[in-house]
Formats: structure tokens, C-alpha cells, sequence
């Protein structure tokens, strides 16, 4: 995409994080945003930055894991735009644990969230984005997590594993129908945001009943100091998003730190060797 101003952009965890960053980016290039998120408090707070930059706007409270509320966001999106051009599958949560003892709950919600939450995202809108016929854009938000698999977070490795896998199905299935619409999956790596927090918008149903251990508070508690101490800051993510939207790059790795990491992975698959770890 080279032309933005005027244009459509949707985006889901716009509440905070890297979501509300998305739609400041957005702003600076004059695009009408489309905000989504369970979080109706921090929508209005990303709105009032928006409504600040002189931006259109409309908000809606989203659970993305809900295909009939994602399929409400866009006609919601319609009625007050008309055609979509960019739509970011950002929203996503971060339990923690060992695969063997996380709860059935906690993998409901993180699938839930993390990767329905973009497949319902690609379900809805690219047909939308096909049937204008513009140029336009899908970003899905995965993660260094879904080109590595660090101990202790198996839950969301797999839910950005698939998220990885679903983008590049996306691209070769756009491709192959000669469509204008283009794709990009996003992997950063550690950077603050709201990702740590996620837990606060963990709905009451999927609620683990398995006691947190001394082991799971140090987990959270250096996952937390990881988020908060990253280098790059969610603005300079959401540039990186940007750019790639505009170079219709694919492969969004913000992180060069971390490539030895997927590296070493690769090698160990093509010689077939024991997996070794990318922490």
C-alpha cells in the first residue's frame, strides 16, 4: 500500500499495548480508525489520544474470540466508513506454565484470544477487502514465539506457531487468486506493552481453579521484568508495522537480536537434531 490518508484501518487490542499504538501510527497518516477490545475503559482512553490528533474514530467492545461480535465489528466498520484498507489481529494474552499443568481453561482462553481471535479477524475481513477490489492490508500479530518455542510459555508458543502458519497460508491463498489484498505477520520480541497484564481481562468462565506455585509467581515475575525492560518501545513497533505495510513485506521481526534463536531452531529441523533452547 502506498496511498493511506482517508483510509480504513481496524484494529483489535487497541486498548493499550502495541494495539493503541497501531492506531496512533495510523492517525499520523490521516487513516480513520476502527478500534476493538474487551477493554471499554482503555478504548476510550486510545480514543481521547485519537480524538486529541484530530483523527475519525468509532470504537466497539470486542471479544475477538466471539466470531458473531467480531463479524458485528465490521459491519459496524461499514456503516460508519464504508471499505476497509488495513486491519491488524493485535489482540492477545499471555498465561504462563508448563504444558502439563495448565488448565483446560487456560487453553481455552489463550486459543481463544490468540488465534481465533485472527482467524475470526481473517474470516471476516478479507472477503470485504476482496470484494472492493482496493489495496489493502491484514497484519496478524504472532511473536518471536511462533519462530521459537520458549520453556514455560507452551500455551502461547502454540497459539503464535499457528498464527505464523495461518499468515502464510493467507499470502499463498491471496496470491494465488491474483488479489491486491497483501498480508504480514508480526514477531517481536520482548517490548512493554500490556501483555503482562493480560489476566485482568480473563473472563470469569475460563477462570484456572489451579493454585498459582512459588514456580509460577517467579515465572510471571520474570516475564514481567522481560515486557517492562524491552529496548524498543511499542511506538517503534508499530513503525516497524507500518513500513512493512507500505513495502508489502511480509516477515515483520523487530528484534534482530533474536535471530541466532530462529536459527538454531531451523538448523536442529533441517538436521534433525534435539531441539535446544532459545533462551
Amino acid at each position: 500500500m502506498k496511498t493511506f490518508a482517508d483510509r480504513v484501518a481496524v484494529v483489535t487490542g487497541a486498548g493499550s499495548g502495541l494495539g493503541r499504538a497501531l492506531a496512533l501510527r495510523f492517525a499520523r497518516e490521516r487513516m480513520h480508525l476502527v478500534l476493538a477490545d474487551v477493554d471499554e475503559a482503555g478504548l476510550a482512553a486510545t480514543g481521547a489520544l485519537l480524538e486529541a490528533a484530530g483523527a475519525r474514530w468509532i470504537a466497539r467492545r470486542t471479544d475477538v474470540s466471539d466470531g458473531a461480535q467480531v463479524e458485528a465489528l465490521a459491519r459496524a466498520a461499514q456503516d460508519a466508513f464504508g471499505a476497509l484498507h488495513v486491519v491488524c489481529n493485535n489482540a492477545g494474552v499471555a498465561p504462563l506454565g508448563t504444558v502439563w499443568e495448565n488448565t483446560e481453561n487456560d487453553w481455552r482462553w489463550t486459543l481463544g484470544v490468540n488465534l481465533w481471535g485472527v482467524i475470526h479477524g481473517v474470516r471476516v475481513f478479507t472477503p470485504l477487502m476482496l470484494a472492493h477490489g482496493d489495496e489493502a492490508h491484514i497484519v496478524n500479530t504472532a511473536s518471536v514465539a511462533g519462530l521459537i518455542s520458549p520453556p514455560g510459555m507452551g500455551i502461547y508458543n502454540v497459539s503464535k506457531h499457528a498464527v505464523v502458519a495461518l499468515t502464510e497460508t493467507l499470502h499463498h491463498d491471496l496470491a494465488a487468486r491474483g488479489a491486491r489484498v497483501r498480508c504480514s505477520v508480526l514477531c517481536p520480541a520482548f517490548f512493554p506493552s500490556g501483555i503482562a497484564d493480560s489476566q485482568r481481562a480473563r473472563p470469569a468462565e475460563l477462570a484456572s481453579a489451579a493454585p498459582a506455585s512459588p514456580e509460577d509467581a517467579a515465572r510471571e515475575a520474570g516475564f514481567r521484568k522481560a515486557v517492562e525492560s524491552g529496548r524498543l518501545t511499542a511506538a517503534d513497533v508499530a513503525d516497524a508495522a507500518f513500513e512493512a505495510i507500505r513495502e508489502e513485506r511480509f516477515y515483520v521481526l523487530t528484534h534482530p537480536r533474536i535471530l541466532p534463536a530462529v536459527e538454531r531452531r531451523m538448523q536442529d529441523i533441517l538436521t534433525g537434531g534435539t531441539p535446544r533452547s532459545p533462551v
